[in-house]
């Protein structure tokens, strides 16, 4: 292992378990500032754009998202997912001055899914598109429709989520990350 991962805990699983395929969801976060100033403290830790972001119209485009969909317009062309339905259970944008913390949960994803919805609600947040675009975008199951492909600076695989009878100890998921990070996010809600 790179000297950067530490271990918290291990366990026996049983022969039928599978790390990928046994998940019952998982959860992302990304960290993005909008600054017109990309932060060399910060570079490589989130992401970043120069454009103003506005918090509402994300949200509202963010609500459209969430349920079970065709996500084609936010797959990578080199998925190999047979079915592009996910269910998208949780979306949730927090604001904290110039730092955005989106928390996503799905059943799964497909390849760029985060990223390329990433791309969305930034286009949205600066003011390009209306909220109901991404709706657009979910009828249209193009991916040739969809934004460019976000940076992968800021994503973070916060949480998998296991049935109970493998016995696995819940993670700490997004606090224990913010908080490594140093970020404080006032009600931020367990995902």
């Amino acid at each position: 292992m790179p000297p950067s991962i530490r271990v918290q805990w291990a366990c026996r699983v049983s022969e039928d378990f599978h790390a990928r395929f046994s998940a019952q969801s998982r959860s992302y976060i990304y960290l993005l500032r909008s600054h017109r100033v990309a932060s060399p403290i910060l570079h490589g830790k989130v992401g970043w754009t120069h454009y103003s972001l506005e918090l509402e119209p994300m949200r509202a485009a963010a609500r459209l998202l969430l349920g079970e969909h065709d996500f084609s317009s936010f797959r990578s062309s080199e998925c190999q997912a047979a079915s592009p339905v996910r269910t998208l259970q949780h979306l949730e944008i927090y604001q904290q001055g110039d730092l955005f913390i989106f928390t996503f949960r799905a059943n799964a994803f497909l390849h760029h899914m985060v990223r390329n919805l990433m791309g969305a609600l930034v286009e949205v947040g600066k003011g390009k598109y209306p909220a109901s675009w991404v709706s657009d975008l979910l009828a249209q199951r193009d991916r040739r429709k969809g934004p460019a492909t976000f940076s992968p600076s800021g994503l973070y695989l916060a949480r998998a989520s296991y049935p109970e009878i493998f016995g696995l100890p819940s993670s700490p998921g997004a606090e224990s990350l913010l908080s490594h990070l140093g970020i404080a996010v006032p009600g931020l809600m367990a995902f």
